[in-house]
């Protein structure tokens, strides 16, 4: 067919669905970004995104992909030969530890079965038996985006500070910010890295850094080449809302917007409902009589599923017939887990309705391509949301 009616369902875990309201505020006229109403603009935006990752310290804007701030995080902090210390959780773990050997930083990777996140006491017996402080950072993943696992940060903080060790603390939250309890302050981290196109409902294209005072001391040493990535020539900019290279305007727009919207579900509502659609979507697939990827049950993420495929069946050949048959997208197994497991995105601009939706094109599906389920998953996914429903409080007339 040449037309295919309704909206496409893009349940991958990111690049999420961006709402009307932000593509509205994306189409405006670009204007000038050394005018002063750019940088009314861009003071809002900063104090806007300090919500957002719950802290004081400053947050720098990269017109990039997450992959930009994992690079900026460590060109601002270390010099070459520098150690630091990760954990092999996932796909993107894998990849941010790539890119360190690349940049000539010697990584001590921890691996895993990729079905559980960070072990704090791991993080603590590494760094007890760094007596000489030769590593310099740690750097964890807080939600897996290839597993569906989420680490604990703030125990990895007791951690590191049981170990009494200095290294900074570093953590990417590309597909958890604005969507999983995250507390930059709180929990000690030096150096947060995140992207637009997930928990901020925007198009790829902004990458973020949020830094601690410890963090910027350690770039004053750090000798790892950067130009385009510098953090203190962006911040002396940002102080006064600009920047120092031309801006991705029309993005800043959509951010300003989906700042916006944050701020009036109110934060704590919106990891609510993330909570609540994870839930229901793990329920969803108990039902089915499928198992989940994460082995642990308290490092679950609420903003993604991986779903394990019966042995025999492939997960992308699954994708491929809901695609064709419901016009739905959902993410396919990275890595180590190509074929082996699908990936549900329940995350950003998302209701009860659209996960619902969600739930039967893949139970719909498994019966087109064979796949050995039980029925009743949509059903019990439907009651738990029914029963939240009753549970929550009615708003007044």
């Amino acid at each position: 067919m040449a037309y295919r009616s309704g909206r496409h369902f893009l349940q991958i875990p990111g690049p999420t669905n961006v709402p009307d309201r932000v593509l509205r505020a994306m189409d405006n006229a670009t204007i000038d970004h050394r005018g002063p109403e750019f940088g009314r603009l861009g003071l809002e935006i900063f104090e806007g995104l300090k919500e957002g990752f719950q802290t004081r310290q400053p947050v720098v804007i990269f017109p990039a992909s997450g992959t930009g701030a994992w690079e900026a995080a460590l060109v601002n902090t270390l010099s070459p030969g520098d150690r630091v210390l990760m954990f092999e959780t996932g796909h993107f773990a894998s990849l941010w530890h790539r890119m360190a050997a690349r940049l000539g930083v010697s990584v001590d990777l921890v691996p895993t079965d990729w079905r559980r996140g960070v072990d704090p006491a791991a993080i603590e017996a590494k760094l007890r038996e760094d007596r000489q402080h030769d590593i310099k950072a740690v750097c964890v993943v807080h939600n897996e985006t290839s597993t569906g696992v989420t680490s604990r940060i703030d125990a990895v903080r007791r951690a590191i500070d049981a170990a009494r060790h200095p290294a900074l603390y570093m953590v990417d939250t590309i597909s958890s910010l604005a969507s999983i309890d995250y507390r930059h302050d709180e929990w000690g981290v030096d150096v947060t890295v995140a992207g637009s196109q997930k928990g901020l409902m925007l198009p790829p294209g902004l990458s973020f850094n949020a830094v601690s005072e410890k963090a910027r001391k350690a770039s004053q040493s750090a000798k790892l080449p950067r130009s385009y990535w510098n953090w203190e020539e962006m911040l002396a900019n940002n102080k006064s809302g600009f920047f120092p290279y031309t801006p991705a305007t029309n993005l800043l727009y959509g951010l300003h917007e989906a700042l916006k919207m944050l701020a009036e579900e109110g934060l704590q509502n919106v990891f609510a409902r993330h909570a609540r659609h994870a839930e229901a979507t793990r329920r969803a697939v108990r039902a089915w009589g499928m198992e989940i990827l994460c082995a642990v049950p308290e490092e679950y993420s609420n903003t993604l599923t991986a779903v394990m495929m019966p042995a025999g069946h492939d997960a992308d050949a699954l994708r491929k017939i809901i695609l064709e048959a419901y016009d739905m997208s959902l993410g396919t197994g990275l890595g180590k887990l190509a074929r082996k497991v699908f990936r549900i995105g329940h995350l950003g601009d998302f209701n009860d309705l659209a996960l619902s939706g969600t739930l039967a094109g893949i139970e719909m599906g498994f019966a087109l391509a064979g796949v050995p389920h039980k029925k009743g998953g949509v059903l019990a996914a439907l009651e738990y949301l029914t029963e939240a429903a009753r549970a929550a409080p009615r708003k007044a007339a």
